[in-house]
């Protein structure tokens, strides 16, 4: 039997549009995947979207499963949940997250699969990726008990990582976003909420990730002494200045990059799918569910996607749902 399949392309920047594709059958130690649900991380794939990936970056900026380059045509995505129909015995009917772009269905090596654990509804399970990031952010910044931090950036990175500081013993944290509809869902992480001129100062770390110079300068003075920003921002081709006169070096302050294209130096013996593992159980958490802000059908992706890349469609997380009349 013949294996076919339907795929989201970016034909040029800001123009998409959905393909038939052809499968290959599934060899020795490979899965074939029918997806339940996508996600589109609002961040990185509308500045995909829009062409924004500095050619410096191709080769860094690649998904692991992409087809095509940028600035197009290109496959590009990386939050997928879906059942193996077809593949060794230990995954054959399983819920799976697989760094794939938006398809119907697809083949992979077993490998590039993680089991969804039980205590995960497929629904959630597509922010792993970014979950995974916000792990190897802390894994980065290591918070103390009992310290005092800001996330200055309120979208689905951000959000992600203030959900995880949360359960930190004694940890008191702030989300900060110009935009006054994030409260609720700070509210809902559990974490308190301030606009960038009502945040408290004297924080110990800044965990920053709203992609503007103006977030990453407000992130620097909402520091102590002796504190750290750890930069999660990706900025793509646009230059970025910083307020590193003034009182930067006297105050000792710490700029600190964090991606998560690596596993953090400071776990050394930890794989990729060790990092991912631990995200996937950390989603057992249904407060996580108030990253996903909105959902819409697989076919009509060519018309969400430059909704959301231009705002008009307000998202952490869209999720895209899946269906046998996708």
């Amino acid at each position: 039997m013949k294996h076919t399949g339907r795929a989201f392309w970016i034909d040029s920047p800001g123009h998409g549009a959905i393909r038939d594709v052809a499968l290959p059958e599934p060899g020795e130690g490979e899965v074939l995947v029918r997806t339940l649900f996508s996600g589109v991380s609002r961040g990185t794939e509308t500045l995909v979207f829009r062409g924004g990936v500095p050619v410096s970056q191709h080769t860094a900026m690649r998904a692991p499963f992409q087809e095509g380059d940028f600035p197009g045509p290109v496959k590009y995505g990386y939050l997928n949940v879906g059942v193996v129909e077809e593949g060794p015995e230990s995954l054959a009917g399983r819920t799976v997250f697989c760094l794939y772009p938006h398809q119907t269905r697809y083949v992979v090596p077993a490998s590039a699969v993680t089991p969804v654990p039980d205590s995960v509804p497929a629904e959630r399970a597509v922010l792993a990726g970014t979950v995974e990031t916000a792990v190897n952010a802390l894994w980065d910044a290591a918070p103390l008990v009992g310290d005092r931090i800001a996330v200055v950036g309120g979208g689905m990175v951000g959000c992600s990582v203030a959900a995880l500081l949360a359960r930190f013993p004694g940890v008191r944290v702030q989300l900060v976003d110009a935009d006054p509809s994030r409260a609720k869902v700070a509210e809902a992480l559990g974490v308190g909420f301030a606009s960038p001129e009502d945040a408290l100062g004297d924080r110990d770390l800044v965990v920053h990730a709203s992609a503007t110079e103006q977030g990453l300068a407000r992130s620097l003075e909402l520091l102590t002494a002796e504190g750290t920003v750890i930069e999660l921002s990706w900025y793509g081709d646009r230059k970025v200045s910083l307020p590193l006169g003034e009182a930067f070096h006297s105050r000792r302050l710490v700029i600190r990059s964090s991606q998560v294209g690596t596993v953090s130096p400071v776990r050394p013996n930890r794989t990729y799918a060790d990092r991912l593992a631990v995200a996937l159980d950390l989603l057992a958490d249904p407060a996580l569910d108030a990253l996903v802000t909105g959902e819409s059908a697989f076919r009509d992706l060519p018309d969400v996607l430059p909704k959301l890349a231009s705002g008009e469609i307000p998202a952490l997380c869209h999720r895209v749902r899946y269906d046998e009349n996708t």
